[in-house]
């Protein structure tokens, strides 16, 4: 059973944290090179250098000086203390942590795609326009929404888009008044904020027992000011909203649009449209749904899609094809302008493209299917634990993610959901999103992905068990100092956020300070 609860990789002494490539080459001879750097490069600029000011120009490169063995060992511990969907399980919900398959990734590293630059004309990059259009008509298949844009970086991003169409389409009409924006509590995190900088008053909808939105409530809030309601179906809680058509009909009879946030998709890929649940417009999270990797916070990709009657607003270029030919159109009638320089993050777009292709609709189909098992699968043996209950929905399926509280361990334990999520990482696991959403309380929101397998979702359960269920009852010290196996300690969250060392040089005038 020890292999079975295998320490992480990656663990080390306090005491021996990795040091930076400048501290390790600090005080060593100079590295050997075949000729002079600095003679090769006056060489290259030629008189150039006497072009720049005095004042900016360097005395000397500062470059660090080690062999190359000592680089590639350096470099590959850094990359044993990381984190990924490589690593192991990632069950970050909402977030849709998936494995991205490796061959997007060698045709998006092909030079045909990172040798080509946006001011290149139209007539020399038809087969990357190409790779975009049919994305972009795959993906309106997919939603019944048949109009899209690729320009936004990223979900909120997209969501910003979105707010900033209904905004537009609203004084088109001529309604001015039209200032408030309906967002269910369970809702994607970011729609608040997103609506608020778009301009909009949130108005925040509660939630009934069954974790749905409440259909009083709501028409209660509807009136002749409502813009539009963002809602995310299935919701936070993995639940999906039974009453979505006539949440679009009380929407739309107030004059208003709904907006469709893309986050939960991979729950309902090739089994719902978009369009007939009533949504006039929505984004999508290709870097979750699509199984590009999100890389620290980017690249992403937040596809925006809007139905008939809403494309004059999209943000200018459209891509267009005609007659075999594709081309952008600047000539948007009502556009909301541009939202971002060029055409959208294509690397992403070309591994969203490759990964459609590849599985096609059956596909896409099972991938929704493996992805709700996964998540039931773990939240039936979740359920059966002590210090596990689950607040809302009772026992209704969830799909793709689920909820679970662990409220109760507060009797043993302040904060239980942070402080069992640090003591995971000493099993090599990835926690889960925690404290979302929050109307739960102690949450741990666990989204699986059909990516992981049955012993992936079993070791982690037993994982949880062992904590909850020996570990908080023998020794819940344990819990509360942890991380003891990772790289580094616990973190100070608030400091970490406060002062954020972004730079080995931020890192040493604190080192300095801290040992001053």
């Amino acid at each position: 059973m020890t292999s079975y609860f295998r320490q992480s990789r990656w663990q080390r002494k306090k005491e021996l944290i990795e040091p930076t490539i400048f501290e390790l080459s600090k005080g060593r001879k100079r590295g050997y090179y075949r000729f002079s750097i600095e003679e090769e490069m006056l060489k290259a600029v030629g008189g150039v250098q006497k072009l720049i000011p005095e004042e900016l120009r360097r005395d000397e490169l500062n470059l660090p000086n080690l062999s190359e063995p000592e680089v590639v060992r350096h470099f590959s511990r850094l990359a044993e203390m990381n984190y990924g969907i490589d690593s192991g399980p990632y069950w970050l919900g909402s977030c849709t942590m998936k494995y991205n398959p490796k061959i997007n990734e060698k045709i998006a590293g092909s030079s045909k795609v990172r040798r080509l630059h946006p001011y290149q004309p139209e007539e020399t990059v038809q087969g990357a326009l190409k790779i975009m259009y049919e994305l972009g008509e795959m993906l309106g298949k997919i939603t019944g929404l048949r109009h899209w844009t690729f320009q936004t970086s990223a979900g909120a991003h997209g969501e910003y888009l979105g707010c900033s169409i209904i905004r537009a389409y609203h004084l088109d009409r001529g309604e001015k008044q039209r200032d408030e924006m309906l967002i269910p509590l369970s809702a994607h995190g970011s729609n608040f904020a997103s609506a608020a900088m778009a301009g909009f008053k949130v108005v925040r909808i509660p939630i009934n027992e069954n974790g749905c939105t409440d259909l009083a409530a709501l028409r209660a809030a509807i009136g002749d000011r409502t813009a539009g309601m963002m809602i995310t179906n299935p919701n936070t809680l993995g639940i999906f909203e039974e009453e979505v058509q006539e949440i679009a009909e009380l929407i739309h009879g107030a004059g208003g649009l709904l907006y469709y946030d893309g986050a939960n998709l991979n729950a309902l890929l090739g089994k719902v449209l978009l369009s007939a649940m009533g949504v006039d417009l929505a984004h999508l999270n290709l870097h979750k749904t699509f199984s590009t990797p999100h890389g620290t916070g980017g690249p992403g990709a937040g596809a925006v899609l809007v139905r008939d009657g809403l494309e004059d607003f999209l943000p200018i270029p459209v891509l267009r094809e005609r007659d075999g030919r594709y081309y952008f159109d600047y000539k948007v009638p009502k556009t909301v302008g541009r939202v971002k320089a060029f055409y959208g993050n294509f690397e992403v777009l070309v591994k969203a493209w490759a990964y459609l292709k590849t599985l096609g609709t059956d596909g896409l189909r099972e991938v929704s299917e493996i992805a709700v098992l996964n998540a039931n699968y773990a939240l039936a043996k979740l359920r059966g634990l002590k210090w596990v209950s689950v607040e809302y929905g009772g026992d209704r399926p969830r799909k793709h993610e689920f909820v679970i509280s662990l409220k109760d361990a507060r009797s043993k334990i302040d904060a239980p959901a942070l402080h069992i999520a640090k003591r995971l990482l000493d099993y090599g696991l990835h926690p889960p999103t925690i404290y979302f959403p929050p109307v739960v309380e102690e949450a741990f929101m666990m989204e699986p992905t059909e990516t992981d397998s049955k012993e992936d979702i079993d070791r982690y359960v037993e994982v949880m068990r062992r904590i909850l269920e020996e570990e908080l009852e023998e020794n819940p010290e344990l819990i509360l100092n942890a991380p003891h196996n990772s790289s580094i300690d616990r973190l100070d969250e608030v400091r970490a956020a406060r002062e954020p060392i972004l730079s080995w040089k931020i890192y040493e005038r604190y080192y300095k300070r801290e040992k001053a």
